[in-house]
């Protein structure tokens, strides 16, 4: 067998490492089964685009691999580590704080609502988890967090508080306060649903470029044309079950499911 070339590009489709592997996930709300037996696997380096109907399951599904939520059954691993729990005599224990803690320190997470603390500085937002999550020394952080911002296009308002900054400049200060983190994988929940239209372009810049550089991402997102570009896979959901899932150019322009062609009719 040949060794890989020293210069090699940061797609997804130069590995075939499983970043993230889930099992047979399921999720009730009492009675309500909103997680029905999902498989799925996101190589390193890939970005896995989810799509569907309000209701479909899509951002249970993340927040159960950050441990938001608690699964009924199933597994979910992350870089080989199972997550939330651990197996002895074929039964999972579900971990303690502090070691579900540490796991989610290696997933970031965007939300659709920025979460941003409002009598923060966009700095301050960004240092708040280096300094008293990981430890790190204030004036690193605050380096690094200049480093962020100044790659989310944000630098010049290191000091402006939420309140003076728009709803996508927000969100772009969210997305550098979780790589603040330096997480292996990258979670999106919607990131440009709460955005008036003409903001949204300016995150999904952002994503682009992290995409670019090589970030494992798993994205909940309508916009359908940034999946057609930047997606690796595109999974569509409904109903809490994978109704349908391949190469995002393929399933856009010529899905296989009757109701991915009806999705598809009408956000197109």
């Amino acid at each position: 067998m040949t060794s890989a070339p020293a210069e090699t590009t940061q797609s997804s489709a130069q590995t075939t490492t499983p970043l993230v592997r889930i099992e047979g996930l399921h999720k009730f709300y009492g009675h309500h089964h909103v997680l029905q037996g999902i498989d799925m696997t996101v190589k390193e380096g890939e970005v896995a685009v989810l799509i569907g109907p309000s209701g479909s399951g899509k951002s249970t599904l993340l927040r159960c691999i950050n441990q938001l939520e608690s699964i009924s059954a199933g597994r979910i691993y992350v870089d080989d580590e199972l997550v939330g729990y651990k197996e002895k005599d074929r039964r999972l224990h579900q971990l303690n704080v502090k070691d579900i803690a540490r796991q989610r320190r290696n997933i970031g997470m965007v939300f659709q609502r920025f979460n941003l603390f409002g009598h923060k500085t966009a700095l301050e937002n960004v240092i708040e988890a280096p300094v008293h999550v990981k430890g790190r020394p204030k004036i690193t952080a605050k380096r690094n967090a200049l480093e962020l911002l100044d790659r989310v296009g944000l630098a010049p308002r290191a000091d402006y508080y939420p309140a003076q900054l728009s709803g996508g400049q927000q969100q772009r200060v969210a997305i550098a306060r979780a790589l603040a983190m330096e997480p292996e994988l990258m979670l999106f929940d919607e990131p440009t649903s709460a955005l008036d239209p003409e903001l949204v372009g300016d995150v999904l810049t952002v994503m682009k470029d992290l995409a670019k550089s090589g970030m494992t991402m798993v994205v909940v997102t309508h916009e359908i044309g940034f999946a057609r570009e930047v997606g690796d896979t595109l999974t569509f959901m409904d109903g809490g079950v994978v109704v349908e899932s391949g190469d995002p150019r393929d399933v856009i322009a010529n899905p296989q499911q009757e109701r991915t062609i009806n999705f598809l009719s009408k956000v197109l």
